[in-house]
């Protein structure tokens, strides 16, 4: 019976401490939630549409780029290829999270980085800088926990729409930049980054007013991306070269 009772409270104290590490994640879904949902309504949307789309696709920024893309009437291909380059840094961040799920089995695996998100990667990264092994039901009770909230905000946003069918008058339409931006300024931690991203903001403005479509965005993001890692390459090479003559200077 001990054994048992020890079970059920470890149970609930990592029920509770992987509820209150969702707490944070959770104040941020549910506003831009409840925009995706407003959004969706507006753009033709259905009820399931909206909820399936926060529960299978669960990607916040993929999600609203598309209803954008979806609004303006863009092709299936540029819809997908945005949404792909969009949502590729996930495989950085499953990578990063990668050796510290060890202790999960392939199926618990795939469906953590499944539900893993830029904000519940925040959280990860520090749980498991505090505790090499947490409890699994930690870790998925957060996530959960975030993912219910997400897609209820949606379907709470997607039946409040009605009531923001000018959506230029309430400002609700800006909840897509206003994301970006924030995913930007919490990644701006040097001069090449700054270089960079002022480089991909010149090539998708001038591209934009050039009107050539959408694809603005995907060709604004490639050219980021391949200035960003020649870069990286010019760097490297640099700081390789030095190495020699640093080296020998010491002896």
């Amino acid at each position: 019976m001990s054994v048992t009772n020890d079970k059920k409270i470890s149970f609930r104290s990592n029920f509770k401490e992987g509820a209150i590490r969702s707490l944070p994640i959770i104040l941020g879904y549910i506003p831009v939630g409840l925009a995706f949902g407003i959004l969706a309504a507006n753009v033709g949307f259905g009820s399931i549409e909206t909820t399936f789309m926060s529960i299978i696709v669960y990607a916040g920024s993929a999600q609203l780029i598309s209803l954008g893309l979806f609004g303006d009437q863009a092709g299936l291909l540029a819809i997908t290829i945005t949404t792909f380059l969009v949502n590729l840094r996930h495989t950085l961040m499953s990578a990063a999270l990668a050796p510290s799920l060890g202790h999960l089995n392939r199926l618990q695996q795939a469906f953590f980085t499944f539900e893993l998100t830029d904000e519940s990667f925040a959280v990860h990264s520090r749980d498991f800088k505090e505790e090499k092994n947490p409890p699994a039901i930690r870790l998925f009770t957060t996530n959960a926990l975030a993912h219910l909230s997400w897609a209820g905000s949606s379907l709470l946003g997607f039946y409040t729409g009605a009531l923001f069918k000018n959506l230029d008058t309430w400002g609700i339409d800006y909840a897509l930049p206003a994301m970006f931006i924030a995913l930007l300024v919490i990644q701006l931690e040097n001069k090449k980054k700054y270089l960079v991203g002022a480089f991909s903001m010149f090539v998708s403005t001038l591209l934009f007013r050039q009107a050539v479509g959408q694809w603005y965005i995907m060709i604004a993001t490639l050219a980021g991306a391949t200035v960003g890692a020649s870069l990286d390459y010019y760097l490297q090479k640099k700081l390789k070269a030095k190495l020699p003559s640093d080296s020998g200077n010491t002896l």
